[in-house]
């Protein structure tokens, strides 16, 4: 009986960190092929690399064939450990940036959808001035989910994060930054659309169909108070948005999201007055390690971006 020789690591090299920065990037854009625009290089230059890091390690990391690609056990392992490796190489390397005084690297911010509609949203702002103070930065911006977003903060991919307020961690710090006005829209094709609702109240939304967000937020925690059907779930702003244009589901949209479809004719808010409710904003960074100069920069362009704008001579705030 032949035993299969496994390979020794040992000590990890500069081209180790390289080829696992690769079987990343393959992982997270779902393939070799797909990760070519990612890394600049060539579908069979990144096989080279993947197969070179699986001899390193003595492991089959991916199956790649007509069923596509998809990890082994030992590569979901592995990739959970890159994770954690890389994220602590790159914090590694903040801190010594910070040592040194140097404001430079990368730095990487998520953001929930749908928040550059968002009149009171200043992070394009919050961004220019940030770019002004620290030109030596390579900005990096992802749209995510709010889970995702909390879970990459905390995890490391991403060095701060903006999303709607719901449960706080113990693991991370928050600022306060803005607010979001939610309404309740139909579709043109739902029976409610252009009739008199006037007279209706939470218990007649329950006849009807409703879209909601499928995580924690203020989304479900009203549509649990109030006891909304609930027949349809979405994880982000455009999947609720797709599903009341169906016709077939009423559900809760930001109004300056919703303010182009409204436009259009192809949704309307129902009852503003009553079916309503107030989303806070706020940002989050780890609290342990501390976080980076670059992070705190960032957060103080952020506070200065939100800061209580001076009235102008019409009585409104400049633009």
């Amino acid at each position: 009986m032949q035993v299969k020789k496994k390979a020794m690591l040992g000590q990890l090299s500069d081209t180790d960190i390289r080829l696992l920065r690769v079987f990343r990037a393959v992982v997270e854009c779902g393939g070799m092929a797909a990760a070519e625009l990612e890394l600049n290089i060539g579908t069979s230059t990144i096989s080279r690399h993947v197969k070179d890091l699986e001899t390193r390690l003595g492991l089959t990391l991916c199956r790649r064939g007509r069923g596509g690609f998809a990890l082994t056990p030992e590569g979901e392992r592995i990739h959970q450990e890159t994770q954690r490796l890389l994220a602590a190489t790159d914090a590694f390397r903040a801190s010594v940036d910070d040592i040194h005084q140097r404001i430079a690297g990368e730095f990487h911010l998520a953001v929930f959808d749908k928040t550059a509609s968002n009149p009171q949203a200043r992070i394009a702002q919050a961004i220019a001035l940030f770019r002004e103070r620290a030109p030596e930065v390579a900005l990096n911006l992802h749209v995510s989910t709010l889970n995702g977003i909390e879970r990459g903060v905390i995890g490391g991919d991403y060095h701060y994060g903006i999303i709607p307020e719901h449960r706080r961690s113990d693991s991370l710090a928050y600022d306060e930054l803005f607010g979001e006005t939610m309404l309740l829209y139909c579709g043109a094709a739902h029976p409610l659309f252009s009739t008199d609702n006037r007279r209706m109240g939470w218990a007649q939304l329950r006849r009807h169909d409703f879209a909601g967000l499928g995580y924690h937020s203020p989304n479900m925690e009203i549509s649990h108070r109030e006891r909304l059907r609930r027949d349809a779930t979405g994880f982000d702003q455009e999947s609720v948005a797709t599903l009341i244009l169906s016709g077939r589901f009423l559900g809760f949209l930001p109004d300056h999201y919703a303010r182009g479809f409204v436009a259009d004719g192809l949704m309307q808010a129902l009852k503003p007055a009553l079916f309503r409710y107030a989303c806070r904003f706020s940002g989050i960074a780890r609290r342990s390690p501390e976080p980076s100069r670059v992070t705190q920069m960032f957060r103080q362009c952020l506070a200065e971006a939100h800061a209580p704008q001076p009235a102008s001579a019409n009585g409104k705030p400049p633009r």
